[in-house]
């Protein structure tokens, strides 16, 4: 059974209306994709819970991890940008 936030699409429409899609779920839609009327996959948005919530959990996360002598928290995001 689908819930009244998710919306189910057939593969090959999902394909064509890709753009549109996407757009419904950024307004916080959940979209099932099915193939032979089989669910799939599902979309849904990315930031789905509190965002601060999710940024005092990296910032504790970061009081916990040590940079090496010398580094900045620069250093270590761009290293990490290059793997």
């Amino acid at each position: 059974m689908i819930a009244p936030k998710q919306k189910s699409v057939g593969a090959y429409e999902a394909k064509t209306h890709l753009p549109a899609l996407l757009k419904e779920v950024e307004r916080g839609k959940e979209i099932i994709i099915t193939r032979r009327d089989r669910p799939i996959a599902r979309l849904i948005p990315i930031h789905t819970g509190d965002d601060k919530q999710f940024w005092d959990r990296i910032l504790i996360r970061r009081g916990k991890m040590k940079l090496l002598k010398g580094e900045t928290w620069k250093d270590f995001i761009d290293a990490g940008r290059r793997m």
